[in-house]
């Protein structure tokens, strides 16, 4: 296969997916990893994607305005998001009142929850079904369903939110940003977010490395409003400007 057409297939994939992985590429491709890797320099430095750890995102200008689904997302940086889920499971308390938004990473939370005296509520029809599954006392929000997040969103979730006082949150994020924050491309889970962190004593961030420098169509946040928990943050510059926790081979 010519280097255009790779370099095509890698850019059409990044319109509909908005990440691609090294791996994943390669073997659909049927061409060696060291290729891909050399294929997605180039197109970086042409300014048609940006490189990430493990692969590359799409961008528009700086806009990462695009949305996967949860079966998608759900393959991406599986590794980091394992080590981000187990280390903010650690995070929750006895008596504490949770609220878990819906997400790929916040999901894998729950496979690392302990038995404790703790209430949980989800916007996340994924995660309420995990958490009643493994027994937890939790809640989920009532709402207008957005499919491909599998969310519920809208005034009647919102209002439902505003009952409660959360001890904390967790929350997932497309985007990481200095001066636009956290960012998200649906306006309806964007509200969601912002209304459970405002609710809450202490909000958590979950994110992975790849989501630094992204930004997508609506802030929720702003990166001094929430303790961001990741694998690694790619500029160090981003300490500055709140409590970051590196979960890298902890």
């Amino acid at each position: 296969m010519l280097q255009d057409e790779r370099h095509e297939k890698i850019l059409k994939q990044l319109k509909t997916q908005h990440a691609v992985k090294v791996t994943s590429l390669a073997k659909e491709l049927g061409i060696s990893e060291s290729t891909i890797r050399r294929d997605i320099n180039e197109l970086h430095q042409m300014g048609k994607l940006k490189r990430v750890f493990g692969g590359a995102v799409s961008i528009s200008g700086d806009m990462a305005s695009g949305e996967t689904d949860v079966a998608v997302r759900s393959q991406i940086n599986i590794q980091e998001k394992e080590q981000i889920a187990r280390y903010a499971a650690t995070m929750i308390n006895d008596n504490d009142f949770i609220f878990i938004d819906a997400g790929t990473t916040t999901e894998r939370m729950i496979e690392y929850l302990e038995k404790k005296n703790v209430t949980y509520v989800t916007n996340g029809i994924v995660h309420a079904k995990k958490l009643i599954q493994r027994g937890f006392n939790a809640y989920m929000i009532g709402g207008l369903l957005r499919p491909s997040t599998e969310a519920a969103i809208g005034t009647a979730a919102i209002d439902s939110i505003r009952k409660y006082n959360f001890t904390k949150c967790f929350m997932g994020t497309n985007g990481v940003d200095i001066e636009r924050g956290f960012t998200t491309p649906d306006i309806g889970e964007a509200a969601i977010k912002t209304e459970a962190m405002k609710q809450s004593y202490i909000s958590f961030v979950l994110a992975d490395h790849a989501k630094f420098g992204l930004i997508s169509s609506v802030t929720f946040a702003g990166l001094d409003d929430a303790c961001i928990i990741t694998d690694r943050t790619p500029e160090q510059q981003y300490c500055q400007h709140t409590v970051i926790k590196e979960v890298e081979g902890v």
